[in-house]
């Protein structure tokens, strides 16, 4: 005879699993850290806070964990949904900003946990240099469609690149930063007429929108990597790349209208990798001696940087309280 007190057994249904998040969250890690090291430069150059530099860097170190468990967990319990990531035409070029992160949460706990910054730091650098060469790999057999060639094309060699070069200088290998750093200025260089004839001929519709913030990192990202890389006075060239920087910003500006056709999703953070790198572009010039336009813009980008990134971050919490983030 059934026991009548037995517990009864939990479907499939109800049982608790654990959110599937797609790679592309740990773009919040890049705007925060990113947001982060600007405030450790500004306490340098202007004797702001440090605590607030810290505590950025440290929720972006947080965030990077949380989101890597829950990442970890998909390839096991939703190894479907992760292969299809890694299939899609577009969002596979996403997943590359898992160690992209790794490297942006390496440098924000360096001043607190060396050693084991310095392995997240040697792991970040590897998964993106295999996965930037898987990715190359698959785009040189040809097949691409116009309408899969966005912004997210220049994620794994210029972005990650770039990040890499700024981890090799803080970490203290400016010279491996400098490979690097030449494999993302010249990636960005053949890269760029690649997107730029895509955007002058195909539109890209509402939902993919937000990944003309990875257009407008490339070059400012590109600055940071060299000035960090590189010492001495700023040299004429990372000056015309900061140039190059504030065109596409005034252009990004322009656009904000047509921007804004998409309905506001996490997908917003990826405009906050170069919104956050400009500010420290912009402070490591001062740092460095440079009392130009350059330096005159660093505490408008400054002010700019917070005030951006914090509207999106309270946005994104919104939508977490919600329920609707995931």
């Amino acid at each position: 005879m059934e026991d009548q007190n037995a517990p009864s057994p939990v479907s499939a249904s109800t049982r608790l699993t654990p959110p599937i998040i797609p790679a592309a969250f740990f773009g919040m890690v890049l705007g925060l850290g990113g947001l982060g090291n600007a405030w450790r430069a500004a306490s340098r150059v202007w004797g702001m806070p440090t605590l607030v530099g810290e505590v950025l860097s440290l929720l972006a170190a947080l965030i990077w964990l949380v989101w890597m468990v829950f990442y970890v967990l998909k390839w096991i319990s939703a190894r479907e949904d992760a292969l299809n990531e890694l299939r899609h035409p577009v969002q596979a070029f996403l997943v590359v900003l898992v160690p992209i992160a790794t490297l942006i949460a390496s440098m924000a706990i360096a001043p607190h946990l060396h050693t084991v910054a310095l392995i997240m730091f040697a792991l970040g650098m590897a998964g993106q240099v295999a996965f930037s060469v898987w990715s190359v790999g698959e785009l040189w057999q040809g097949g691409r469609h116009t309408e899969a060639t966005t912004p997210s094309l220049y994620t794994p060699t210029v972005g990650g690149c770039y990040v890499s070069a700024i981890a090799c200088g803080t970490f203290g290998y400016p010279e491996a930063g400098l490979l690097f750093f030449g494999a993302g200025f010249l990636s960005m260089v053949v890269l760029e007429s690649v997107v730029l004839q895509r955007l002058m001929t195909h539109a890209l519709p509402p939902n993919l929108r937000a990944t003309m913030g990875l257009h407008l990192a490339t070059p400012v990202v590109g600055s940071a990597a060299y000035l960090a890389v590189s010492d001495g006075p700023p040299d004429r060239f990372v000056q015309m790349l900061f140039g190059y920087a504030m065109l596409q910003t005034l252009v990004m500006l322009r656009l904000v209208p047509w921007l804004r056709e998409q309905a506001f999703t996490p997908a917003a953070w990826a405009y906050t990798f170069g919104i956050s790198a400009m500010p420290v572009a912009a402070l490591r010039f001062v740092e460095r001696g440079q009392h130009g336009p350059i330096a005159m813009l660093s505490l408008p980008l400054f002010v700019v940087a917070n005030v951006i990134i914090g509207w999106i971050a309270l946005r994104t919490l919104r939508l977490a309280l919600t329920g609707r983030l995931i």
